[in-house]
């Protein structure tokens, strides 16, 4: 089967289309046929890495894992003597950030336990945006006590227009929040379409230093200080980053806790990720069902063209997500 893999650190280049053995399903593996995978910002900070630090655990000289590619859905090929909860034909979507990686190939082979239905109503490629950007995105719009935004709050999304923006915008929106969207001036409109109630273009304006306050914060890659952001927020309100440069990502790690208790504002580093977490995926259907969260795709591409499916995400054209299709 055809699969994407890389030997070593760097750019979407790095990566290439190799034949590899298909893999055979035991105990309680599933094989799944991938109909689609959607490119995220976390599978090309695997590649480079993004933030260094990361090789601490990736492998400091080289990756470990050769395969790419978290985000996917398929159809049920085979399964082990031991899976139970699918058969062959069903519909299934998963992040393989827990598992083995390598989304981006004709064929993957997980653990049961990974694996989840399709939602009702979506396509597959559809399906595939969903594991770990709409996770990701609910979790960011809640706090370890489950506080979450409220109707009328004011919410910022910082990156609001690429894989987990629109997501952020959407459930945010589903809160009753009053939403402000950072993008690039050319994405603006793809925000309002998400339901952004107001635009912000960063190369412009910087929205620490207009003098508005919001309730909460959510930035994909954070790019402020935390001094500058805390400017931003009102009184009991919430910054949290789900990734950024290694400056930013020490900062809110080491800084966050104690900027956190000096002011009243929680700020820091989101640390309670919990990928393709059962409950969360329960709540991400119930959304989909609602009409709430429309997965958004910009482009697809063949398998054949991943490294152009990555360029094209790395140097942030993409609205929306990017799929895949082996």
């Amino acid at each position: 089967m055809k699969a994407a893999v890389r030997d070593r650190y760097g750019p979407p280049d790095v990566v290439r289309i190799e034949d590899i053995e298909q893999p055979v399903p035991v105990d309680d593996q599933v094989l799944v046929r991938v109909a689609a995978a959607s490119v995220n910002r976390g599978d090309l900070d695997n590649i480079y890495p993004k933030p260094q630090f990361v090789r601490l655990f990736t492998g400091l000289r080289a990756p470990r894992t050769r395969r790419i590619g978290i985000d996917m859905a398929g159809i049920v090929e085979a399964v082990g003597p031991s899976a139970t909860r699918f058969a062959p034909g069903d519909q299934v979507f998963t992040d393989m950030f827990t598992s083995s990686f390598g989304s981006f190939a004709e064929y993957v082979c997980v653990p049961e336990r990974t694996l989840e239905t399709v939602p009702d109503g979506l396509t597959l490629a559809e399906a595939s945006t969903l594991p770990h950007g709409a996770v990701l995105a609910l979790q960011g719009l809640r706090l370890r006590n489950g506080r979450t935004p409220g109707a009328g709050d004011r919410v910022l999304v910082g990156g609001a227009s690429g894989s987990v923006g629109p997501f952020l915008v959407q459930i945010a929106k589903h809160y009753g929040a009053e939403v402000t969207a950072v993008a690039r001036g050319d994405k603006l409109e793809f925000a309002r379409s998400l339901g952004a109630d107001h635009v912000i273009d960063y190369t412009r304006v910087d929205y620490t230093r207009t003098g508005d306050r919001y309730d909460w914060i959510v930035d994909v890659d954070a790019h402020h200080s935390l001094l500058e952001l805390r400017r931003a927020l009102k009184p009991g309100g919430v910054y949290d980053t789900l990734g950024g440069s290694d400056t930013r990502l020490i900062q809110a790690l080491a800084v966050g806790p104690v900027a956190s208790l000096a002011t009243g504002k929680k700020m820091g580093l989101m640390l309670w990720w919990k990928p393709f977490h059962k409950p969360d995926v329960a709540v991400l259907k119930d959304l989909i069902a609602a009409g709430a969260i429309n997965p958004r795709i910009d482009r697809t591409f063949p398998l054949s063209e991943i490294v152009d499916a990555l360029r094209y995400v790395d140097e942030g054209h993409a609205r929306g997500k990017v799929v895949v299709l082996p």
